[in-house]
């Protein structure tokens, strides 16, 4: 049994990567679970340091990783290039700020002297997506490893060369073997792994089901768990907003990576007063979008990252016409070969259409028209997600508000939904729970531990 790597613009396959034997990934277990009695003792300057020369690796490497990601999923090679320096910049971060956020806590008690001490929790598992392949990893191994904690990788299935670029990057930077490793494993094994003693948390970035079965096993070990899930977030457009700035915002945020992000714009929430506006440019703006080789730089519009989500998202959109929504441009694959999908977007999506609340992981716009300002955060709110948002408006202070009053994990005023290694990134709901990056990133995999002297 194998993996294979497969190029989603032209549907040829790159490699194939075997799949490891019960023995190999219980010698994986162990040589992780070894490593950490000695990655948690050493001197933090020292896990910094390394952390710092997997950074400059990265950088090294731009162009051979951003290939990689652009081969094994679709992805623009411009966006790879930017997704591989954004993996450098986390694992700088975390080099440059991991010292002061484990620092010990001072807190005044009736003790002589009381502390929070910040200690690593042993071994966690990842089990990550293919969307961001690389940035979606580091963003969790960056401050996961500079805490003291070992790493263990289970990738997607389709970007089984990401998984293996990715463990070269910190075996080359000098990590001890056992701290970083790729398990070449199906899903079907994960809560095995979960289970295993040798394990101690586990974080996955992933779907909402996907999520419902790591957290079941999870508590069924008592262990912990952080899950950034699903998103169907609202971009909101209210009647003061830079309707051009709101449109070009609104292509980037729903059509970057074609449309295969959590934290995409999924749902634009559009008031009445200035819905024919918006949407007449949006949809110019979305019809100028060209389909092609993603190595390409004068394509916009990659494909998706396998065949069978473009047949997935095809069947939501047909069920969604079908049940009232408007088909405005698009809607239907690119015929010819790779998983090629029109840019496109469903107007008039109401309660009662599939649009309306499931979410779409690909290239499909909807738009929902709000009479006033209240109804759109009515509207907004009315979603088992909770990720993210965005809210336009020409009144910053009014787009705070309208903010405050969204909820979810994370909300933009003028501007598209992003990860950003300085700011907390997770969601509510359905979306999951705990946070990565930030501080409080780092602080999920930590125990905090109480010290107290008389």
């Amino acid at each position: 049994m194998s993996f294979f790597s497969i190029n989603p613009a032209t549907g040829e396959r790159i490699a194939e990567y075997p799949r490891w034997s019960e023995q190999t990934l219980s010698d994986a277990l162990s040589q992780a679970a070894e490593a950490a009695k000695l990655w948690s003792a050493t001197a933090l300057e020292q896990r910094c340091t390394l952390m710092h020369k997997a950074a400059d690796i990265i950088d090294q490497r731009q162009a051979e990783l951003a290939l990689v990601i652009t081969q094994e999923m679709g992805k623009l090679r411009r966006e790879a290039l930017a997704e591989v320096a954004k993996c450098a910049s986390v694992c700088r971060y975390y080099a440059d700020n991991g010292p002061a956020f484990l620092a010990d806590e001072t807190i005044v008690s009736d003790a002589g002297k009381s502390f929070v001490a910040h200690e690593p929790l042993g071994t966690v598992l990842a089990v990550m997506p293919w969307n961001f392949p690389m940035w979606q990893v580091f963003r969790f191994a960056a401050p996961a490893l500079v805490a003291g904690n070992t790493g263990l990788l289970k990738h997607a299935s389709n970007v089984p060369g990401c998984a293996q670029a990715i463990e070269k990057i910190f075996v080359d930077a000098g990590f001890p073997a056992g701290v970083f490793i790729s398990l070449m494993i199906p899903a079907a094994q994960v809560a095995g792994v979960i289970e295993d003693p040798r394990v101690h948390a586990v974080t996955l970035t992933g779907s909402e089901p996907a999520g419902r079965q790591v957290a079941a096993c999870a508590g069924a070990n008592l262990k912990k768990a952080v899950l950034e899930l699903g998103g169907s977030d609202a971009f909101i457009v209210l009647d003061d907003a830079d309707i051009d700035a709101a449109v070009q915002t609104g292509v980037s945020s729903r059509f970057l990576n074609t449309g295969q992000s959590c934290v995409a714009a999924k749902r634009f929430i559009v008031v009445d007063a200035i819905a024919e506006e918006f949407v007449a440019k949006f949809k110019t703006a979305v019809e100028a979008l060209v389909p092609g080789d993603p190595s390409n730089a004068d394509t916009s519009l990659a494909p998706m990252a396998r065949q069978d989500l473009c047949e997935e998202i095809d069947q939501q959109v047909k069920t969604s016409i079908s049940q009232g929504a408007v088909a405005l441009t698009g809607c239907a694959p690119i015929e010819g070969p790779g998983a090629f999908y029109q840019a496109s977007i469903l107007d008039h999506v109401k309660p009662g259409i599939l649009a309306y609340h499931d979410e779409l992981f690909g290239p499909v716009a909807m738009i929902i028209r709000a009479k006033d300002e209240n109804y759109a955060i009515r509207i907004a709110n009315d979603s088992p997600f909770g990720l993210g948002g965005c809210v336009f408006s020409g009144d910053k202070a009014r787009g705070e508000q309208v903010a405050r009053q969204i909820y979810t994990g994370a909300v933009f005023v003028n501007g598209l939904v992003k990860s950003d290694p300085r700011l907390p990134f997770g969601g509510v709901k359905n979306s999951g729970y705990g946070r990565e990056l930030g501080r409080h990133g780092m602080m999920e995999f930590v125990n905090a531990k109480t010290i107290w002297i008389a």
